[in-house]
């Protein structure tokens, strides 16, 4: 097992304790494995266990850092691979028990092997796990919560299935999927259960206690925001090898990262999982881009475009199991503002038109039922499904509650506060100028740059 306490029944894991029938350090090994903490701590300690008058114990590796086993609970023998053989056979010895002795425990997020029910007999568990259950990890774990870095919001099957639909659709045979667990276990399932679905995928993710679940193969720990494999080159590699299947070909990649997290950040790391693509060298692909589902709000559209010029916004809303207002079949501003970022053809996107979605043969694109063709601007304008307003003197469409303001020149809501007042320009207080573009702001930026 990768992580979690599995084959250290007592629990000692730390820095060195001296006295009879203690630990030993034995120091920093070459190659010695990491922990698993989301800011790495760096390489693992050596330790052994040690009886007075007894032969030396077998060597593991621990933290090095934390002592206290619920700040991290990681644990490898020395001579423990933690490879693709090792991940099935502890997995395998899981599914062979009866479903009376497969518990789940879920203050440490792991699965239990009876032998460790006694270190886990004082935490709340789960009994009786199905098979089904395995095959669906996200909905056993807890979903993480930090919206800038790791935030976890779950796809509703609605809007996972359509994912999948799409993807088979379109031809595609692998889904390099980047942050993206539950599109990731449905392929998964699908491919166990059905023989003839050809479909699969490998999945990318910083949260490290999806390795219990799958092989090596199956699941790289990784961090989309600096493109680090934790598993270093040998991880690397396996991300390789998915990609150059089939020569590169029918392989796309779906992400759907934390919304809180730095739009540059993560197109430089999307940009070298592409590169990693482009490696293939296959004929005539020179100018190609990775096929691509970038999955975030639509008000960062310009932010994407930035990066990704080739990029279009299609109107489908995203919705999620675990977030209170990105729910379908919600109207007005309540709508999903979560839509598909992607550099396919628009026209090859069909979204589906039993839920209101149609053609715009002008477009050439698929649209939400309230995104009506602006004749002015010769686009379908509207970015949240409501139905928007041409305004002659932005010479834009903008939204529907949205007035022009004289005073700012601009359309805004109509209780808004002007940013023309008598006190100026918020930064320096001079009139004549707003915010974005004082001179002193741009004076600090200079400075810094």
């Amino acid at each position: 097992m990768a992580a979690g306490g599995a084959g250290d029944p007592e629990g000692l894991c730390g820095p060195e304790r001296p006295g009879a029938g203690g630990l030993a350090l034995l120091g920093l090994a070459p190659s010695a494995p990491s922990c698993p903490h989301v800011c790495p701590l760096g390489p693992a300690l050596l330790f052994v266990k040690t009886s007075q008058g007894k032969e030396e114990g077998r060597r593991f590796y621990a933290c090095s850092a934390c002592r206290d086993r619920k700040d991290c609970n990681f644990f490898q023998w020395e001579n423990e691979k933690v490879r693709e053989c090792c991940l099935r056979l502890w997995y395998k010895n899981f599914v062979l028990l009866p479903l009376s002795k497969r518990r789940f425990c879920q203050e440490c997020q792991q699965l239990l092997l009876p032998a460790e029910w006694e270190e886990h007999s004082d935490h709340q568990f789960l009994c009786d796990i199905s098979t089904a259950q395995l095959k669906s990890p996200s909905q056993l774990l807890y979903p993480l919560e930090n919206k800038k870095t790791n935030a976890q919001y779950l796809f509703a099957d609605r809007s996972c299935q359509f994912l999948l639909d799409l993807i088979i659709d379109l031809g595609f045979r692998r889904v390099l999927s980047v942050g993206t667990p539950r599109l990731h276990e449905m392929i998964q399932s699908k491919a166990s259960q059905e023989e003839d679905f050809r479909v699969r995928s490998l999945l990318l993710d910083i949260d490290f206690r999806y390795s219990q679940f799958y092989t090596e193969d199956e699941f790289c720990h990784y961090n989309m925001f600096n493109h680090y494999f934790f598993g270093g080159e040998a991880a690397r590699e396996t991300c390789r090898k998915f990609l150059y299947q089939d020569n590169g070909e029918r392989v796309i990649m779906v992400t759907d990262p934390p919304f809180g997290g730095l739009v540059e950040a993560l197109a430089s790391s999307f940009k070298k999982l592409m590169a990693m693509w482009k490696e293939t060298e296959k004929e005539g692909q020179n100018n190609q881009e990775m096929p691509m589902f970038w999955i975030f709000p639509y008000f960062f559209e310009s932010r994407i475009l930035e990066f990704f010029p080739s990029f279009s916004m299609m109107d489908y809303q995203v919705d999620y199991d675990n977030h209170a207002l990105y729910k379908h079949g919600k109207t007005g501003r309540r709508q999903s503002p979560v839509r598909i970022f992607t550099n396919l053809t628009p026209s090859m996107i069909v979204l589906p038109v039993e839920e209101g979605y149609r053609f715009c043969a002008i477009c050439q694109r698929y649209v939400s039922s309230g995104n009506q063709h602006c004749e002015i601007c010769d686009s379908c304008t509207s970015k949240d499904g409501r139905r928007w307003k041409h305004c002659v003197l932005c010479k834009k469409c903008v939204k529907p509650s949205w007035f022009h303001c004289n005073n700012c020149n601009c359309c805004a809501l109509q209780n808004h506060s002007c940013e023309k007042t008598d006190a100026g320009c918020f930064v320096c207080g001079k009139a004549g100028h707003k915010r974005s573009t004082c001179p002193s702001l741009s004076h600090t930026r200079t400075a810094c740059q």
